[in-house]
């Protein structure tokens, strides 16, 4: 372990960017089945991050059934049967049909989410959804990639529901699911992909709005939306491409 993943950027960031790394030499086998992770000190001091940052970090690499953490002894690392049989694979996006059934099952799983989401959320959830979707409406404004900030925000309404299995399943899809745009060359490419993204980011506000109101049939309704609307995009793209 060494060289540190960042530094002075937000937590959740960094997080994200630990479990990529731990992730990376578990599958290279650098850090093999059995094996004890070293312990939250030596992990903040090689990567040069926080308490908060490893622990989210564990939490991620746990619901992605890369590590099991046993209490009292330590975390170590899973064997490739030894975590939960059900993932989807980068390779399950090499189509736009791949992309266009993730999407059908986001819609089952996210859309109860976001109902459960609004009945159940806490003034620490709801902060949680704001930053998260701040963070995107900043990424989007300055050109950025959002993927990892809109996956964040997808995560935050999993956890809302105060129901653990929505956030681990969430967790173990990963930020893969969230499908980059596949738009049709234009005149002026930047401004097409930018008018996209506040569209898809006006969505994300009303989703927010019903969770924030405590409306959740206002809230289904909004993700599926939202969700269904992705879907009919890469629908379209797929029959201009055939």
């Amino acid at each position: 372990m060494h060289a540190p993943v960042a530094t002075r950027r937000r937590p959740r960031t960094l997080a994200l960017e630990l479990v990529e790394s731990l992730g990376e030499r578990i599958r290279a086998g650098q850090l093999r089945p059995g094996e004890k992770l070293p312990t939250e000190a030596a992990i903040m001091a090689a990567f040069d991050v926080s308490r908060t940052v490893v622990r989210e970090a564990i939490s991620k690499l746990q619901a992605a059934g890369l590590v099991e953490t046993r209490h009292g002894i330590g975390t170590f690392v899973l064997g490739p049967g030894d975590g939960p049989a059900f993932k989807i694979t980068p390779e399950q996006f090499s189509t736009l049909q791949d992309v266009i059934a993730v999407l059908e099952l986001r819609i089952g799983l996210e859309t109860e989410a976001a109902g459960l989401a609004a009945q159940r959320r806490t003034e620490a959830n709801l902060a949680a959804l704001r930053r998260a979707l701040d963070a995107v409406i900043a990424a989007v404004e300055a050109g950025q990639d959002s993927v990892a900030a809109d996956f964040q925000f997808h995560l935050e309404i999993a956890r809302a529901t105060q129901n653990s299995h929505f956030a681990e399943l969430m967790a173990t899809l990963g930020a893969q699911i969230i499908p980059r745009a596949r738009l049709e060359p234009a005149a002026d490419p930047g401004a097409e992909r930018l008018a996209y993204m506040r569209r898809v980011n006006a969505e994300h506000e009303s989703i927010f709005d019903a969770i924030a109101s405590q409306d959740a049939e206002s809230a289904r309704a909004a993700m599926r939306t939202h969700l269904s609307n992705s879907r009919e995009r890469r629908r379209k793209a797929q029959a201009l491409a055939t």
